[in-house]
């Protein structure tokens, strides 16, 4: 994707590098590995499997660390997310104008290992996700190279920015109330009933991060879409529970299939229409 020399965000904070204040840290470990990836792309929810996640990891707690300077690479990393959280900045701006509407912006917060957040405690385990209390997208950029190296997403830059902007898509969710109305209608509901409408919200911001990339497309260069498609492919709760289980649990899912998930951002990358985001009518039909 090409960013060197574009704007970066105003709206980042980045605390790689600073101290873990003692806290456990669970992302180490298989069960780290297999909570994050479950729960990616998780929004609100995402955190609150930290108290369990320290409960199962008791005796593995790291010692404070102290704080460091970023290695060439985090900085550039760093300077890459801030870039691509700019370009949604300016997306949204426009497209919330042309509908009428002013465009709230969000905060990100770069971190390693654990965070605290408006939400509660989070380690790395939970992946990147978003806060609607503080509304920050949180994310430890090191995430990245164990969905491609664990989990064989292809990699690279553009799956970065694809996260980034479903990310926002749960914000935008937030905003237009659509996250509100969502948990109202879960309450009462059966687990099966209640995943299903987690699934559908999943969804709608895989189709905004599609409709970003289509607004972005002159900054695409050869592969990025191939980069986001296999990224998605990886966390689809079938292709994570066959590789953590053997078998898949269509009930239990909360943020759609492979298929799904890659049927959406391509239909948001194709039309660029946030009307054509219903995935509740497609889902409940």
């Amino acid at each position: 994707m090409k960013w060197i020399g574009n704007r970066k965000s105003d709206n980042v904070e980045d605390r790689r590098g600073m101290s873990g204040g003692g806290k456990a840290i669970v992302g180490g470990g298989v069960l780290g590995i297999i909570i994050l990836l479950v729960n990616m792309f998780g929004g609100e929810n995402a955190q609150m499997l930290t108290p369990i996640l320290e409960q199962m990891n008791q005796g593995q707690q790291s010692a404070p660390t102290e704080e460091r300077a970023l290695t060439p690479e985090e900085k550039e990393i760093g300077d890459f997310a801030s870039t691509v959280f700019a370009y949604t900045e300016d997306t949204w701006d426009k497209i919330f104008k042309e509908n009428g509407m002013q465009y709230e912006q969000p905060k990100m917060v770069l971190f390693s290992d654990a965070v605290e957040t408006a939400c509660g405690s989070a380690t790395a385990a939970s992946g990147p996700f978003y806060c609607p209390g503080d509304k920050k997208v949180y994310m430890d950029l090191r995430f990245f190279e164990e969905l491609k190296t664990r989990f064989g997403a292809k990699g690279g830059d553009f799956a970065i920015a694809y996260v980034i902007a479903h990310e926002v898509g749960h914000h935008i969710q937030t905003i237009l109330g659509t996250s509100g109305k969502v948990r109202q209608l879960q309450q009462g509901k059966s687990e099966a009933e209640a995943n299903k409408f987690s699934v559908a919200l999943e969804l709608q911001a895989d189709f905004y991060a599609g409709v970003w990339a289509k607004h972005n497309s002159q900054y695409l260069e050869v592969g990025d879409l191939e980069e986001a498609i296999s990224a998605a492919h990886a966390v689809g709760d079938d292709a994570i529970q066959s590789r953590m289980q053997g078998h898949v649990v269509p009930d239990s899912f909360t943020h759609g299939t492979s298929e799904q998930r890659i049927y959406w951002f391509k239909k948001g990358f194709q039309t660029g229409d946030i009307e054509q985001g219903d995935t509740f009518s497609a889902l409940f039909e």
